[in-house]
């Protein structure tokens, strides 16, 4: 096992939850402004997500941010993961339970800053996000499970 790739991994792992952290800090104006810049990013290549969507352009633009950053949140956890020998078939599940509470810890801390609320509904799209994740790493492994066992011909 190469040391290096391990400290590596846990730290993508803690500088990922800091960037998570630092978006949750922002102030409600401060967060909209971002979802405003995804949309003139999405105008900027040709797509006019409010003539589509209207307002629910913005709902489903900050609703995405969340999934995908818990989805990412899963992968670099559950890539710690593969450096322990740890025999218990639930690991995928643990880190699942590890994605909620940090959404938990996520939305209460949302909860002290100007403009921002708290919301059970961003922690369940949230864990969503996580739970995408892990369908993702078990096809990848079905696939490479099935790819190794393959018979030659």
């Amino acid at each position: 096992m190469n040391k290096n790739k391990k400290i590596l991994s846990w730290s993508m792992v803690i500088l990922w939850m800091g960037i998570i952290f630092f978006m949750s800090h922002q102030p409600g104006e401060v967060s909209s402004s971002q979802s405003d810049l995804v949309l003139k990013l999405f105008k900027f290549i040709g797509i006019e997500l409010n003539d589509y969507l209207g307002e629910l352009a913005t709902f489903i633009i900050r609703k995405a941010a969340h999934f995908s950053e818990y989805m990412i949140l899963f992968l670099l956890a559950y890539n710690v993961s593969r450096y322990y020998k740890i025999k218990d078939k639930n690991i995928k599940f643990y880190l699942i339970i590890f994605v909620f509470l940090y959404a938990c810890s996520d939305e209460f801390h949302q909860y002290f800053i100007p403009g921002r609320s708290m919301a059970f509904k961003d922690v369940l799209i949230d864990t969503s996000g996580g739970i995408f994740g892990c369908i993702i790493v078990s096809i990848i492994e079905k696939f490479k499970l099935s790819k190794k066992y393959r018979p030659a011909k």
